[in-house]
């Protein structure tokens, strides 16, 4: 089985794809309800991964946007780490998902965000800052949020990220950029998955209704990822 594709009458038959391509999922779970796990999920596996293997017990980790990309990493993150989680996002909604799915703080984007963290962290700033956002400001604000020699993650992108040299040098903050995932970081993923330890929250659509989809997702009506079905 290959998550996405309907193997019973969708376009299985017309796909061919090399044994690396092809990750085996258990079979308590069904392709579409783990289909956005090998993009989306991906990315923010990758991301969170990397952060969680730096984090020890008492450190903190901030993750921008708790959206398609963002409801995942939360998972993922608590599931590897054992850090506290705070959540970034201008969306209330979005927050109180992040809130039942594992964030231990949430707190809105509303301008004054940045200090509300420092104001958490002692003044610090976080060890740890994952941005599944990557405009608006988001890498400035992350970066701000980011505690000397602590490490700033951009997963999304949209705008560059500008800040002095002697800035850097100064704090010794790290810049680490995220694409996509590896095969290895998709094997693990499904296991977290067959284990309920990452569960999608998505709002499925026939393949048809691919303009109510897109609809919904411009209205901020989607919480987590919109899947279509063949």
């Amino acid at each position: 089985q290959f998550p996405g594709i309907d193997t019973e009458g969708g376009y299985a038959d017309y796909l061919k794809t090399s044994a690396r391509s092809v990750v085996k999922i258990d079979d308590s779970l069904e392709p579409a309800d783990v289909a956005a796990l090998a993009d989306a999920g991906l990315t923010a596996y990758h991301a969170a991964a990397k952060a969680a293997r730096k984090l020890r017990p008492g450190d903190r980790c901030v993750m921008i946007g708790a959206g398609g990309l963002g409801h995942i990493g939360i998972q993922v993150l608590k599931a590897l780490s054992p850090a506290d989680l705070i959540v970034v996002d201008r969306n209330p909604a979005a927050l109180e998902l992040a809130k039942s799915i594992g964030a231990d703080i949430t707190v809105v984007a509303d301008g004054t965000e940045v200090q509300q963290i420092l104001d958490i962290t002692g003044g610090h700033g976080a060890e740890q800052v994952i941005d599944f956002v990557g405009e608006g400001g988001s890498t400035a604000k992350g970066l701000d949020m980011t505690r000397r020699a602590g490490d700033y993650h951009v997963v999304g992108y949209g705008e560059n990220v500008d800040i002095a040299t002697i800035d850097l040098i100064s704090t010794e903050r790290n810049i680490i950029g995220n694409l996509v995932g590896s095969y290895n970081d998709l094997v693990e993923l499904m296991a977290l998955a067959a284990r309920g330890k990452v569960t999608l929250h998505t709002a499925k659509y026939r393949l048809e209704q691919f303009q109510d989809a897109l609809d919904d997702l411009d209205a901020g009506k989607v919480r987590g990822r919109a899947i279509l079905i063949p």
